[in-house]
């Protein structure tokens, strides 16, 4: 079929990770999928660390991976270290996080798309949008091909109008090396749609021949190294590559501040927000004025390549004031530069102006997901990017839009944060954003979110036999622990070796499990425990779940009660295009804001910003509560 003639269901503008996954999971799900980029051999290029996940980010990714998405499987084997961030708090805010093959990482992304039947793809720049009055038909490339589909969606991460400035000097780049993406934005304006410019950036990249690592504190992954994929053909790593920590210093500073007056950020050129949760060094040492020193992390950009990533110093500073300050850092004596820091300014689009299903609401069938929507970070564009795929292919199939409510996923706070509240700088998720965390934890996404991914055709009969499976042995192993009691003599040396309270009769093990001094580890010393883990075949998943069942039940059971009683909220549904200006009794911002972003359920409109509680009060007597 010529790409001239053919009609695609879902055409995907931009080859980062939302659109790889949106290109993945829309045609996945029967589609017939076009993924357009500008350059195949950039298929899912890691634009800055060499990382996935994170606080709050590697939640995200283990429920794109219990969905059936792809960023955790290609995450696992191209990983090169794993760490289980916050294992010393408790666990809602247990984050994954492992260190990519940033070469190997695309090149598996690649491969994984290509072997995906229904999904094609071409490398070209789109510059035009394709409509038919408020419905978009396609897109038109820099060749001047115009290619038609019912259903398009743009993740065009920074490269919209994208501008790159290194001190004094700037130039045209979605990202170092590429070009910017130029036509799109003044489409989408002559629409109607609102527009804004972001700024992100990233650190220098250096030669590791070029440190002195014996001056610089080592930073190993787990000794016992899990992985993010629920799959169990995927294996943990068995070797590592271990990363470093330096500091800046006063000395440091002093060299760094000496540029700011040929900083793009401080003379004035660079007016757009950058993301608060990722400051450059500039940034830092201006706010944090009273710090003398701030960490660097030395980050190996694969297993055989001598680039290193210097995260921490994030900056748009002249090169010749990044070389000399950067001198200045332990280790960093002898550095040779193979690139240095930058800052990007692109534009976006306020995510106010969409739907649930990431649509637009001005134009039909038009999808944005990324960094399109004011998000930063991988893992928040990767998981847009499913959720836009499976939309828009539900869209073209006449079938039910896939939503995820807070108290489902963080992919479900991370879009209706968007849509509800807006953002001005680039967002990020963390666990604090998550009101329902101890219910979205990284260990359950799969029990989560498995079967709705099996129900809509997206994750495999594997993954939910696996769920099935893993649900009936926690609940086996939770019941056993409350019908077994155990004698004082037993169990009364491990409670006085964990410098717990002995007992002096029998006691259900249930409720010395509780403790918080006891953990599995120690229970498993038991025979008892022991044979019935082996004898039912129990992995460490079942038996973590079960230790996290047993001690966080009433935390988990008062959650999920907050949860349903705001989730009737949600079942109060608001009629579309509803005139908020006919209630006399509301407030003026409220109803401005109402109008603006027209919430779906009195739920939804609880959370805008400027609605206060007595203005829900009167939707939900309007609405006949």
């Amino acid at each position: 079929m010529s790409i001239y003639t053919t009609r695609y269901d879902v055409i995907v503008v931009g080859g980062g990770h939302a659109g790889s996954e949106a290109a993945a999971a829309a045609a996945n799900l029967g589609a017939h999928t076009l993924l357009i980029t500008m350059s195949l051999q950039n298929i899912a290029q890691m634009s800055c660390n060499p990382a996935m996940g994170g606080i709050a980010k590697g939640q995200i990714v283990r429920e794109i991976d219990a969905l059936g998405g792809y960023s955790g499987i290609i995450t696992d084997k191209t990983a090169i270290q794993f760490k289980m961030l916050n294992k010393s708090k408790g666990p809602a805010m247990w984050s994954p996080r492992a260190q990519s093959d940033r070469m190997r990482f695309a090149e598996a992304w690649r491969q994984q798309l290509e072997s995906i039947e229904k999904l094609n793809m071409f490398q070209d720049s789109v510059n035009g949008l394709l409509f038919d009055g408020d419905k978009i038909i396609g897109v038109k490339t820099a060749l001047g091909i115009e290619i038609k589909s019912k259903t398009v969606i743009i993740t065009a991460g920074t490269f919209l109008n994208g501008l790159i400035h290194i001190g004094e000097k700037t130039f045209g780049g979605g990202r170092a090396g590429e070009s910017a993406s130029i036509g799109i934005t003044e489409g989408l304006v002559k629409k109607g749609f609102e527009s804004g410019r972001m700024k992100t950036g990233t650190p220098p990249r250096v030669d590791a021949r070029s440190l002195d690592f014996s001056k610089m504190i080592e930073q190993p992954g787990d000794e016992i190294p899990m992985k993010f994929s629920y799959l169990q053909d995927i294996k943990p790593l068995t070797e590592q590559r271990s990363c470093y920590m330096t500091h800046t210093s006063l000395e440091v500073h002093d060299l760094l501040r000496k540029g700011f007056e040929r900083s793009p950020m401080y003379n004035g050129r660079i007016k757009s927000i950058g993301p608060r949760y990722c400051p450059s060094i500039e940034d830092k040492i201006d706010r944090f004025a009273s710090k003398e020193r701030h960490q660097l992390f030395i980050e190996p950009e694969g297993w055989n390549t001598n680039e290193i990533y210097v995260n921490g110093f994030s900056t748009s500073l002249p090169d010749d004031v990044q070389d000399m300050a950067l001198r200045k850092c332990a280790g960093f004596e002898n550095v040779k530069f193979l690139r240095y820091g930058y800052a990007i300014e692109y534009d976006y689009f306020p995510p106010t102006q969409l739907k649930h299903t990431l649509e637009t609401k001005l134009i039909k069938n038009l999808y944005f997901a990324g960094q399109i929507n004011g998000t930063t970070g991988y893992e928040e564009a990767a998981s847009q990017g499913l959720m836009a795929g499976i939309n828009a292919a539900h869209n073209v199939q006449n079938k039910e839009p896939f939503i995820l409510k807070r108290d489902e996923a963080y992919i479900g706070v991370l879009i209706d944060d968007l849509i509800t509240k807006g953002t001005e700088e680039p967002y990020r998720m963390f666990t604090s954003r998550a009101e329902y965390r101890t219910l979205l934890r990284q260990d359950n996404a799969d029990l989560r979110l498995t079967p709705k991914g099996f129900k809509i055709g997206l994750a495999s009969q594997e993954r939910l036999n696996r769920v099935v499976e893993k649900q009936e042995k926690t609940d086996l192993f939770i019941q056993f622990l409350k019908e077994l009691s155990i004698r004082p003599e037993e169990i009364n040396p491990i409670l006085e070796a964990k410098n717990t309270a002995t007992i002096k009769q029998q006691m259900k093990i249930f409720r010395i499990a509780a403790r918080p001094q006891i953990n599995f580890e120690d229970l498993q010393k038991l025979p008892q425990i022991a044979q019935f883990i082996a004898d039912n075949n129990m992995d460490k998943e079942v038996i973590e779940q079960t230790e996290i069942h047993v001690k966080y039940a009433g935390y988990i059971a008062k959650e999920k009660n907050n949860a349903d009683k705001l989730n009737r909220l949600e079942n109060v549904k608001i009629p579309s295009h509803f005139d908020y200006h006919k209630l006399k009794s509301i407030s003026i911002e409220a109803k401005q804001k109402l109008t603006k972003i027209q919430p779906t359920t009195i739920a939804q409109a609880s959370r805008i910003s400027g609605v206060s509680p007595s203005d829900v009060s009167v939707l939900l007597v309007y609405m006949g509560r």
